[in-house]
Protein backbone atom coordinates (compact mmCIF):
# COMPACT_ATOMS: atom_id res chain seq x y z
CA UNK A 1 0.00 0.00 0.00
CA UNK A 2 1.19 3.48 -0.99
CA UNK A 3 2.01 6.10 1.75
CA UNK A 4 -1.12 9.16 1.23
CA UNK A 5 -1.28 12.71 3.13
CA UNK A 6 -1.98 12.00 6.44
CA UNK A 7 -0.53 8.50 6.93
CA UNK A 8 2.30 8.49 9.44
CA UNK A 9 6.42 7.54 8.08
CA UNK A 10 6.98 3.86 8.72
CA UNK A 11 9.40 2.61 11.06
CA UNK A 12 12.91 2.07 9.23
CA UNK A 13 16.68 2.72 9.42
CA UNK A 14 18.44 4.87 7.27
CA UNK A 15 21.93 5.84 6.94
CA UNK A 16 22.87 9.53 7.32
CA UNK A 17 25.91 11.06 5.48
CA UNK A 18 27.60 12.99 7.82
CA UNK A 19 31.33 14.48 7.61
CA UNK A 20 32.20 11.69 10.81
CA UNK A 21 31.50 9.08 8.10
CA UNK A 22 27.76 6.82 8.00
CA UNK A 23 25.47 7.06 10.99
CA UNK A 24 22.24 5.27 11.45
CA UNK A 25 19.55 6.95 12.01
CA UNK A 26 16.08 5.89 12.61
CA UNK A 27 12.65 7.21 10.60
CA UNK A 28 11.18 8.12 14.11
CA UNK A 29 13.90 10.18 15.66
CA UNK A 30 14.54 11.99 11.76
CA UNK A 31 10.95 12.97 11.26
CA UNK A 32 9.78 13.55 14.58
CA UNK A 33 8.97 17.00 16.17
CA UNK A 34 10.16 19.04 13.39
CA UNK A 35 9.02 19.86 9.93
CA UNK A 36 11.36 18.04 6.54
CA UNK A 37 11.26 18.03 2.87
CA UNK A 38 12.17 14.89 1.63
CA UNK A 39 12.85 14.18 -1.90
CA UNK A 40 13.60 10.76 -3.61
CA UNK A 41 15.39 10.40 -6.41
CA UNK A 42 15.92 6.91 -8.41
CA UNK A 43 19.74 6.95 -8.29
CA UNK A 44 22.89 9.20 -7.52
CA UNK A 45 24.99 10.50 -10.55
CA UNK A 46 21.67 9.77 -13.02
CA UNK A 47 20.94 12.36 -15.25
CA UNK A 48 17.92 14.08 -14.39
CA UNK A 49 19.06 13.38 -10.83
CA UNK A 50 21.94 15.27 -11.31
CA UNK A 51 21.10 17.86 -13.46
CA UNK A 52 17.95 19.24 -11.77
CA UNK A 53 17.08 17.25 -8.85
CA UNK A 54 19.00 17.48 -6.44
CA UNK A 55 20.57 21.17 -7.80
CA UNK A 56 16.77 22.42 -7.38
CA UNK A 57 16.80 21.61 -3.49
CA UNK A 58 20.56 22.99 -2.74
CA UNK A 59 19.95 26.44 -4.48
CA UNK A 60 16.73 26.78 -2.94
CA UNK A 61 17.78 25.49 0.35
CA UNK A 62 17.80 28.84 2.09
CA UNK A 63 14.02 29.47 0.83
CA UNK A 64 12.49 26.50 1.57
CA UNK A 65 14.15 26.60 4.93
CA UNK A 66 12.65 30.02 5.39
CA UNK A 67 9.37 28.47 5.32
CA UNK A 68 9.41 26.59 8.05
CA UNK A 69 11.36 23.38 6.92
CA UNK A 70 14.39 22.16 9.94
CA UNK A 71 15.16 19.93 7.13
CA UNK A 72 15.85 19.04 3.79
CA UNK A 73 16.78 15.33 2.95
CA UNK A 74 17.37 13.50 -0.19
CA UNK A 75 16.69 10.11 -0.64
CA UNK A 76 17.96 7.19 -2.37
CA UNK A 77 18.30 3.33 -2.90
CA UNK A 78 22.03 3.30 -3.62
CA UNK A 79 24.52 3.06 -0.32
CA UNK A 80 25.59 5.64 2.03
CA UNK A 81 29.48 5.69 -0.06
CA UNK A 82 28.01 6.92 -3.40
CA UNK A 83 25.65 8.99 -1.08
CA UNK A 84 28.35 10.82 0.05
CA UNK A 85 30.41 11.11 -2.71
CA UNK A 86 27.07 12.12 -4.90
CA UNK A 87 26.63 15.06 -2.11
CA UNK A 88 30.41 16.11 -2.56
CA UNK A 89 30.31 16.25 -6.48
CA UNK A 90 26.87 18.06 -5.78
CA UNK A 91 28.28 20.83 -2.83
CA UNK A 92 25.31 20.07 -0.55
CA UNK A 93 27.09 21.31 2.19
CA UNK A 94 24.69 21.96 5.10
CA UNK A 95 22.09 22.81 2.46
CA UNK A 96 20.85 18.87 2.14
CA UNK A 97 21.15 15.81 4.02
CA UNK A 98 22.26 12.71 1.86
CA UNK A 99 19.96 9.54 3.11
CA UNK A 100 20.68 6.27 1.82
CA UNK A 101 18.47 3.59 1.58
CA UNK A 102 20.91 1.06 0.78
CA UNK A 103 18.24 -2.15 0.99
CA UNK A 104 14.84 -0.47 -0.22
CA UNK A 105 13.80 -1.01 3.23
CA UNK A 106 12.07 2.25 3.82
CA UNK A 107 11.13 2.58 0.04
CA UNK A 108 9.52 -0.71 0.24
CA UNK A 109 7.55 0.60 3.39
CA UNK A 110 6.54 3.74 1.78
CA UNK A 111 5.13 1.51 -0.98
CA UNK A 112 7.27 3.87 -3.55
CA UNK A 113 9.55 1.46 -4.93
CA UNK A 114 9.40 0.85 -8.77
CA UNK A 115 11.64 -2.08 -10.81
CA UNK A 116 14.41 -0.84 -12.93
CA UNK A 117 15.83 -4.04 -13.48
CA UNK A 118 15.59 -3.34 -17.16
CA UNK A 119 17.91 0.05 -16.84
CA UNK A 120 20.57 -2.19 -15.16
CA UNK A 121 19.26 -0.91 -11.53
CA UNK A 122 17.50 -3.09 -9.83
CA UNK A 123 14.31 -2.02 -7.26
CA UNK A 124 14.80 1.69 -6.78
CA UNK A 125 12.39 4.29 -5.44
CA UNK A 126 10.60 6.63 -7.27
CA UNK A 127 10.57 10.18 -7.86
CA UNK A 128 8.94 11.92 -5.45
CA UNK A 129 9.04 14.56 -2.74
CA UNK A 130 7.27 15.27 0.53
CA UNK A 131 6.35 17.44 3.28
CA UNK A 132 6.99 15.44 6.79
CA UNK A 133 5.48 17.24 10.20
CA UNK A 134 6.30 15.33 13.35
CA UNK A 135 6.09 12.52 11.41
CA UNK A 136 3.11 12.81 9.67
CA UNK A 137 2.92 13.18 5.79
CA UNK A 138 1.07 16.65 4.79
CA UNK A 139 2.20 16.63 1.55
CA UNK A 140 2.95 14.11 -1.21
CA UNK A 141 4.22 14.31 -5.03
CA UNK A 142 4.97 11.31 -6.79
CA UNK A 143 6.10 11.75 -10.33
CA UNK A 144 4.49 9.72 -13.53
CA UNK A 145 7.26 7.70 -15.01
CA UNK A 146 10.02 9.41 -16.58
CA UNK A 147 8.52 12.99 -15.16
CA UNK A 148 9.94 15.37 -13.24
CA UNK A 149 7.85 18.12 -12.30
CA UNK A 150 5.51 17.69 -9.48
CA UNK A 151 8.99 16.76 -6.90
CA UNK A 152 10.78 19.25 -8.10
CA UNK A 153 12.42 21.77 -5.07
CA UNK A 154 9.91 24.74 -6.70
CA UNK A 155 6.89 22.58 -7.04
CA UNK A 156 7.04 22.29 -2.93
CA UNK A 157 8.22 25.11 -2.05
CA UNK A 158 4.66 26.77 -3.86
CA UNK A 159 2.96 24.09 -1.32
CA UNK A 160 4.77 25.57 1.70
CA UNK A 161 2.50 28.77 1.60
Amino acid sequence: MTIKVGDSIPAAMLTKVTDAGPAPVSTADFFGGRTVALFSVPGAFTPTCSAKHLPGFVSNADAIKANGVDEIACLSVNDVFVMSAWGKSAHTGEAVTMLADGSAEFTKALGLEMDASRFGMGIRGQRFSMLVKDGKVVQLNVEEPGAFAVSSAEHLMGQLK
